[in-house]
């Protein structure tokens, strides 16, 4: 799953995008709201962390924006401190939920994946496809109960498909959501990274929708 983080706190920035790329997330990072704006209105990106005191453009005049333009991505904002009245700016604005600064780590992660579930309509953190289990808080995969080792872009794959059960994943989608911006997109090496899960995690797991792409059915 891939995330845009508009933060211009370089320190808590490097921090954040730690924290949610030892998650599997793929994260791009902005420091200013002209960037920001251009790369949530471009990009398809999963999720946004937005600081509303962005240089150039601040966090709410660019959520607005996307807002008018039609951008449906979740947002989360994050506020100073004692800006009660950024929080309802920015709720009003068109945010899915916020954080106040200085923020625990591990509740901003679980913020992002509770925000992540209901995007694509998960109540339960464990996805269950079959005999098949992938931990959403953790990005641990099991068959029949027994572990799976994955590397992170299967990881990544996998994630984004369960995230998208019953619904055809082409190889381009696939491929932007799981690179990052300046990454080099290879469409090709979704195939390998598909044959790589079919043989650790069995060959009925996903389908091949032939010239299309590729799906998870649903139970």
């Amino acid at each position: 799953m891939r995330v845009l983080l508009a933060e211009d706190e370089l320190q808590l920035c490097e921090q954040i995008k730690k924290l949610l790329s030892a998650e599997g997330r793929v994260v791009d990072v902005t420091n200013n709201g002209t960037d920001a704006l251009h790369m949530g209105a471009t990009e398809p990106y999963d999720m946004i962390i937005l600081d509303i005191g962005l240089p150039e453009r601040d966090g709410i005049s660019v959520l607005r924006e996307w807002r008018s333009a039609g951008v449906k991505t979740p947002v989360l904002i994050l506020t100073a401190r004692d800006g009660w009245s950024e929080r309802v700016d920015g709720l009003d604005a068109g945010a899915d939920d916020y954080m106040t600064k200085p923020f625990h780590m591990p509740e901003l992660a679980a913020r992002v994946r509770a925000i992540l579930r209901r995007q694509s309509g998960h109540l339960n953190p464990v996805i269950e496809m079959g005999d098949v289990s992938l931990d959403t808080r953790n990005g641990r995969v099991s068959v029949d109960g027994i572990p799976v080792d994955l590397t992170a872009q299967e990881i990544a794959v996998l994630t984004y498909l369960a995230h998208n059960i019953g619904r055809m994943v082409s190889r381009t989608e696939l491929s932007e959501h799981i690179y990052e911006y300046d990454g080099d997109r290879d469409s090709n090496t979704i195939a390998v990274f598909i044959n790589r899960l079919r043989k650790k995690l069995g060959s009925d797991l996903i389908t091949t929708v032939r010239g299309r792409g590729y799906m998870i059915d649903s139970a």
